[in-house]
């Protein structure tokens, strides 16, 4: 007899896996990002609704859960095994409803808790009307499990009546899914209409392919054609390396029609007697769990590298659109470098107010016209930058993601950002000269402003402003214009650094945002590999 290993030093491992598996993120529209994400979420399901309660509480009942397609009879199959109504089939499909899970009245308590599906809010109220149970979009948002207990069920035997698999309604359809990964049985139902249907086929190669305790029921199935069907359905499930499922046949009967009716006992009484000596029988119990179990646990093997995989390819992309936006900036900053060097500030009416100073025009407006025309040359640097990372981005799928898109979501503009950094540096400028001048020891002080617009000048003018160096010189001293040109130059650098590196970090926080980072690949494994030593 298989037993389940519930070392507490497994558990721990366990947890740790699951926990990196809910910390993965891939936000990036990548190829494969869609399939890594319901990968994630489908082995978040199984590891919080069935693996880690079953190992931390083995004596907990065996929960079988019913899933299937539209019209298959699921309803009207759990009630029949139950004796009783208990869930009722919707008249109109896709059936959108509360799932009901139905148990032994002594067995209530291990399902009333959140021991298994903990997402799922629990009521206990009776069915009234299909209304009552439905979830509808612009309601609390919340997911309903209805409570059932029926002594005519067996103690340790629990039964889950799921949303079908294949129904129009996207949330039914991921309800149904998390809900058969909390499943010790898999009792998956199809019809003698539908049973070549791609969904069951879907869902019984991936119990195939994380070997769990699966049960095949063929329903409503009419008695002309009971052995044909039978033998063909047979001979697909053998096709599939599935020949070994437990198979059983429901044949069509009146009470088969819509509504969840009860059939005669007779019609269910083998699928009842496999699940009841499955939940008696101490070996055939443990088997089943453990199948379960150790079916999820040995899936992690091409899982975990499966998620670690699409986890690198995520950071892979977030480093290429972080390169992408780095050289644009990194371009456009030495382009600005080079700018000021050859004194390409002092142009247009720049220029022309230096060539009208001091007779025509005053400090202040000199200082205007150089801070405006710095201004303009990051403006223009800021918005080659962007464009450059526009045209790399549009050759990145990964850049198609939505936080993207809205790149600037500040109110203010770089325009407005960059004029109040430049004036601020103008300031500081004009506080360095005050300082200068508040230092020299002579009878007559220049005016600290006419100082603050030559230093500008000088820093901003290149070869075209030798003469205000000259004019600085006369006016504070030799050392002095050396020493406020030095202070102001260190002050120049230090705000265009500030300019570009807050508008490239502008432009990489919503990427940053989405958290990708190179960690989650090697997390993964890792935990995987701390499980694999553990088992």
């Amino acid at each position: 007899m298989v037993t389940l290993d519930v070392r507490p030093q497994l558990l721990d491992a366990l947890s740790a896996l699951r926990d990196r598996v809910a910390a993965a993120r891939f936000p990036l529209p990548l190829a494969g990002a869609p399939r890594a994400r319901a990968n994630r979420d489908e082995l978040l399901a199984q590891l919080d609704d069935y693996l880690v309660p079953r190992l931390r509480q083995p004596e907990a009942p065996l929960l079988a859960v019913v899933g299937g397609s539209t019209g298959a009879g699921k309803s009207t199959l759990v009630n029949s095994l139950v004796g009783q109504r208990v869930s009722e089939a919707g008249v109109l499909r896709p059936t959108t409803r509360t799932p009901v899970l139905v148990c032994h009245p002594e067995d209530h308590h291990w399902f009333s808790g959140m021991r298994v599906l903990p997402d799922l809010t629990r009521v206990w109220v009776p069915h009234q009307e299909p209304a009552d149970d439905l979830l509808l979009p612009g309601e609390d948002g919340r997911r309903l499990l209805r409570i059932e207990t029926a002594e005519t069920l067996p103690p340790g035997l629990a039964l889950l009546d799921a949303p079908d698999v294949d129904s129009l309604v996207a949330d039914n359809r991921v309800l149904a899914a998390e809900l058969i990964c909390a499943a010790d049985i898999w009792v998956m139902v199809t019809t003698a209409a539908r049973y070549a249907d791609a969904v069951p086929w879907h869902l019984l190669r991936t119990a195939k392919e994380y070997d769990v305790t699966l049960v095949s029921v063929l329903d409503r199935v009419p008695h002309q054609v009971v052995s044909e069907v039978s033998r063909q359905y047979g001979a697909l499930l053998t096709k599939a390396g599935l020949g070994h499922v437990p198979r059983f046949t429901v044949p069509e009967l009146p009470e088969s029609a819509w509504g969840g009716g009860l059939l005669p006992a007779t019609a269910v009484a083998p699928l009842r007697t496999w699940l009841v000596q499955h939940t008696q029988d101490l070996a055939a119990r443990h088997d089943a769990m453990a199948r379960t179990a150790y079916g999820v646990l040995d899936s992690l093997k091409s899982r975990m590298p499966e998620l670690a995989g699409a986890a690198a390819a995520q950071y892979a992309a977030a480093l290429r659109l972080t390169s992408a936006v780095d050289g644009a900036y990194d371009s456009e900053y030495a382009r600005v470098r080079g700018r000021l060097q050859s004194g390409a500030v002092l142009a247009g009416d720049a220029l022309k107010r230096w060539r009208a100073f001091p007779l025509d025009c005053t400090a202040g407006e000199l200082l205007d016209a150089l801070v405006e025309s710095l201004a303009a040359l990051l403006l223009c640097a800021v918005t080659a930058a962007d464009e450059r990372v526009d045209e790399a981005w549009r050759r990145e799928p990964a850049s198609g993601a939505p936080e993207l898109l809205d790149r600037d979501p500040a109110p203010e503009t770089a325009e407005h950002r960059i004029g109040m950094a430049v004036r601020r540096w103008r300031r500081e400028l004009e506080e360095y000269a005050e300082d200068e001048v508040r230092d020299l020891e002579r009878g007559t002080v220049p005016d600290p402003e006419l100082v603050a617009a030559l230093v500008a000048t000088v820093l901003l003018g290149g070869r075209r402003a030798r003469s205000a160096g000259e004019g600085l010189a006369e006016r504070i001293g030799a050392h002095g214009a050396l020493r406020l040109r030095d202070r102001g130059g260190r002050l120049l650098t230090e705000h265009l650094d500030r300019v570009m590196h807050n508008e490239r970090e502008r432009r990489l926080a919503p990427l940053d945002g989405l958290d990708v980072h190179a960690e989650p690949q090697a997390e993964l494994i890792a935990a995987l590999s701390v499980l694999q030593k553990e088992r």
